[in-house]
């Protein structure tokens, strides 16, 4: 072989190594590229953009609605108690007659009272009975506390409520109710100051 043709040979070689160095090296530096930007868009995910919002000052706005169902539900409690104690200073006055041989229920007419009747009237207004003065305060407190759901806050509203209920009872009975009731008032007022007083609350009664 000739040395032009040697020369001609490696010239050609040259070239094409050449050509596929720069076609190696310009894939790499495209795949680099490409990484790179590939980096940055991931980047762009954790990237912490701190809210137009950060800063502004928040304002509420009073719910009139809830306000006043709030104040519905507190005088309908209310209500609610001062109806069961009317019934229960009633009823209460009723088997305290019965248990003494006076049948005077809105007067109803009847004067007499059975042996049976009384017996069971006798022990129902006892000191451990179902209408005796700790019995009938300690029911009056829980529907007390039934009503409001314990909280604190309602104890003198309830307090007036009883008060209330109370009055309406005398105004049914006609009158003074009998002494198991007055009793039973005072061992409520009792129980509310307790309560008060637990819950850290000025009494006034």
């Amino acid at each position: 072989m000739s040395v032009n043709g040697v020369t001609g040979a490696t010239n050609t070689y040259d070239a094409a190594y050449v050509a596929n160095q720069t076609a190696t090296t310009k894939a790499a530096e495209e795949n680099t590229s490409t990484a790179n930007a590939s980096d940055k868009k991931d980047d762009t995910g954790v990237v912490y953009e701190a809210s137009k919002d950060a800063g502004t000052k928040k304002t509420y706005t009073q719910n009139t609605n809830l306000v006043n169902k709030m104040k519905a539900d507190a005088e309908a409690h209310a209500k609610q108690l001062q109806s069961i104690v009317e019934q229960l200073m009633t009823k209460q006055g009723q088997t305290s007659n019965t248990a003494n041989g006076i049948w005077s229920i809105l007067s109803s007419g009847n004067l007499k009272v059975d042996a049976a009747t009384q017996a069971q009237a006798q022990k129902d207004i006892a000191e451990d009975g179902y209408w005796g003065v700790e019995q009938t305060s300690d029911r009056i407190i829980d529907f007390a506390n039934a009503l409001t759901g314990g909280d604190p806050d309602k104890i003198e509203e309830m307090r007036e409520a009883f008060k209330k209920g109370y009055k309406q009872a005398e105004k049914t009975w006609g009158g003074e109710l009998p002494d198991i009731s007055k009793r039973t008032y005072d061992a409520v007022m009792e129980k509310f100051d307790k309560m008060a007083e637990e819950a850290g609350l000025t009494t006034s009664n």
